[in-house]
């Protein structure tokens, strides 16, 4: 770090970041675009409350090898978490445990038992077709003329963007008995008359739900009243969300809502990748999806693909469109294929566990549960607050007693470390439990070790009749090598108590990892550009250290 423009700039983007990152937590009224990607600090089940239940994925009974073993919890892993986002809980942790062990945590949910009856259902899997487009333009003219007439009803759509209201006020005089009365009535005027097709389309007029959309569509979907709406044999329903863009928008679909071919037709699917060789560039070194039926669903689907050439074909798990490719051919004999084009690999293997989760190969059991309440986590909170602060106090108050000024920049540096693990627990979308509270005093105590390291050094090397600027020089250049072996060690066992520990072990690993790798960059990096400016601005003799 001795180009100081190098330094500077990474000083400069992860200050950047820290306010990025930690603002919402203390700003309310922040611009839209950022309110939107910035996510607020998440609490772990032990300090908001909620469920937990844990599963245990059961193929004793039955005769399956290491790999089926491996894609029995991957499916039903998938067939939860697919649930659980249904059920509208934030924030949920769905994680594997061992073998083949579930852990579920649900903040903030008091009641587990619906959870338990959610996640106990049976998957159901559907093969369903698309609207036609005769259909589709009129659920839309029907949906945006109901809205518009009812829009008082639905105050959380009347409120969104791209709701145009022209409110006038016109005087209008009646004439009774010979007597003027003057009444002032007010009239609300919808000047946009497409308000559910813009609540499903992208800003960049592209089809699909936005993500700023998607929590107002929720509810006015579950509107009785809203639903009476929608023609009889249709049905509105959402794609899957993008794994690895929770902001990215939505896919919308207009169903027929009867199923043409059911999940317990489908004897399995398969990976598969295409030849480089291959005629088909749909295929021709891409990952697809090949399907097996049995004899029934054979037949079927012979049927319907005979008869819907050209028509797009839905995939559909508990209500979610997985996939929706198009029918290009008649297809015999229980074989067909799912050709994305653009899938990946990952996203190819997602769909083949989703198609096979219609037929479970073992029962999911639960074997534990227990709700932690609102009291405790509170409480929680408070004390673990408390120690941090009172350490942090100590700290601070501990090195500019016995450091001086020198005590009071390591303090800076101590109060963005915490910052910075703040920062990135909400950037990587981490929970902060209370080991992790524990991890970040630990991390406190730890911040200002490195400086007592430096400082200790530097006071050795003015002892000797050095300069200040060499002093410091040399202090920072012979104590790193001892501060990076002390924080790699430590590191190291960081990662592997992540590796090995469960539940609340990892939280606390994840926040002393973190807090290692922010108490190096602010003792050595930021702390050395401090005492740099400080020293190069003014010819000193004596240090305050």
């Amino acid at each position: 770090m001795k180009n100081t423009k190098i330094r500077g700039l990474i000083i400069l983007i992860v200050f950047l970041g820290i306010i990025f990152f930690i603002a919402p937590m203390f700003v309310k009224n922040l611009p839209a675009f950022w309110a939107e990607k910035s996510n607020s600090l998440k609490l772990g089940l032990d300090l908001q409350g909620g469920s937990q239940i844990m599963l245990e994925v059961d193929y004793s009974e039955l005769k399956l090898d290491d790999k089926a073993k491996k894609e029995a919890v991957k499916t039903a892993l998938e067939i939860i978490r697919n649930r659980i986002d249904q059920f509208g809980v934030a924030e949920p942790s769905i994680l594997p445990v061992g073998e083949n062990r579930i852990i579920v945590q649900l903040p903030g949910l008091k009641d587990p038992s619906r959870a338990k009856e959610l996640i106990g259902k049976t998957a159901l899997l559907e093969f369903k077709l698309l609207a036609d487009e005769d259909q589709t333009k009129n659920v839309f003219d029907i949906l945006n003329k109901y809205l518009e007439e009812n829009i008082e009803n639905y105050p959380y759509i009347k409120s969104m963007d791209f709701i145009e209201i022209d409110d006038e006020d016109d005087d209008e005089v009646d004439v009774l008995e010979d007597e003027e009365v003057a009444t002032d009535s007010t009239e609300t005027d919808i000047i946009n008359s497409e308000i559910f097709t813009d609540l499903v389309t992208r800003d960049d007029g592209y089809p699909g739900l936005p993500y700023k959309h998607i929590e107002s569509y929720k509810k006015l979907i579950k509107d009785p009243a809203f639903l009476k709406q929608v023609p009889a044999g249709l049905q509105l329903t959402l794609g899957k969300e993008d794994k690895e863009d929770r902001f990215a928008a939505r896919e919308f679909f207009i169903l027929k809502e009867r199923t043409v071919l059911s999940g317990k037709n489908l004897k399995k699917s398969f990976v598969r990748v295409g030849s480089q060789q291959s005629m088909d560039p749909k295929t021709a070194g891409k990952p697809y999806v090949s399907l097996e039926f049995d004899k029934k669903g054979s037949k079927k689907f012979e049927n319907i693909t005979g008869q819907n050439i050209n028509k797009r074909l839905a995939i559909v798990l508990d209500d979610i469109v997985y996939s929706a490719p198009v029918i290009n051919d008649k297809i015999k004999g229980g074989q067909a294929q799912i050709t994305g084009g653009a899938f990946t690999m990952e996203q190819t293997q997602d769909l083949v566990i989703v198609l096979n989760a219609g037929n479970l190969p073992a029962p999911v059991n639960i074997i534990e549960e227990r709700t932690v309440g609102p009291t405790l986590g509170s409480d929680s909170i408070k004390a673990g607050t408390n120690a941090a602060l009172y350490g942090m106090i100590a700290v601070v108050l501990f090195m500019i007693i016995y450091y001086g000024l020198s005590g009071f920049i390591a303090d800076i540096a101590l109060i963005v470390n915490i910052g910075f693990i703040l920062a990135v627990l909400t950037m990587l979308e981490a929970a902060l439990t209370m080991p992790g509270i524990a991890g970040m005093i630990l991390t406190i105590g730890m911040a200002v070790d490195a400086n007592v390291l430096i400082f200790e050094r530097i006071r050795e090397e003015m002892k000797v009749g050095k300069t200040v600027r060499s002093a410091v020089n040399a202090g920072f250049d012979r104590a790193t090598i001892t501060i990076l072996d002390a924080n790699i060690t430590t590191l190291i066992t960081a990662i592997v108590l992540y590796q090995f520990g469960t539940g609340p072990i990892k939280g606390f690993a994840v926040t002393l990892s973190i807090g290692i790798i922010g108490s190096m960059f602010a003792s050595i990096i930021m702390v050395k550009a401090i005492f740099d400016g400080f020293i190069t601005n003014q010819n000193r003799t004596k240090l305050s250290i």
